[in-house]
């Protein structure tokens, strides 16, 4: 019987990895340039062209000897304060996963980087099931409407969806019943 209860687990386990349930997308924060003051990257510019939701993660790729990450307060932000910061990071590859809805807010820490604009403000929403976006004319397949942008757009990381969520849930059962039959 606890050989097929973890057979149940492991199964689970594996059919919740591969239905990318708890993922979401992926962004590198700066696109290829990463994280940095050398004037390359206007994150607002960048935050504005894309929508973050729960579950998203940001990556944040930097020189650690000249850069930091801190995710900060609104009034922090605005003034580049950087004596109280919700948390520090210092790895110059930091992954951050945006767990709930509400606005974010990271800078450098680095004399001067954040006046220079090394700072990102993101506003982060519920995910919207895709079955619900429904396009009154939608594009032809292959072609991309007039005012898309290819670059703006996040990695391939797998996004949640609900019909997966579904896949799970029926395989969550399938594995008890079989378990307990």
């Amino acid at each position: 019987m606890a050989l097929q209860n973890t057979i149940a687990l492991i199964f689970f386990v594996m059919m919740m990895v591969l239905s990318g349930v708890c993922l979401g997308d992926v962004f590198k924060v700066g696109d290829y340039d990463g994280w940095t003051s050398r004037g390359l990257v206007d994150y607002n510019k960048w935050a504005s062209t894309k929508e973050f939701h729960v579950g998203d993660t940001l990556i944040f790729a930097y020189n650690s000897q000249f850069h930091n990450l801190m995710q900060v307060t609104k009034q922090d932000f605005e003034s580049c304060n950087t004596t109280a910061a919700i948390a520090v990071y210092t790895s110059g590859s930091d992954t951050i996963t945006l767990k709930r809805p509400d606005h974010y807010y990271f800078l450098c820490g680095a004399p001067g980087h954040c006046q220079a604009g090394q700072k990102l403000d993101i506003k982060v929403t519920l995910p919207i099931p895709q079955s619900s976006l429904a396009s009154p004319n939608p594009a032809p397949q292959g072609s991309l409407p007039s005012d898309s942008h290819p670059s703006s757009t996040p990695s391939s990381a797998p996004t949640i969806y609900f019909s997966k969520l579904g896949l799970a849930v029926t395989t969550l059962v399938l594995c008890l019943l079989s378990a307990v039959f």
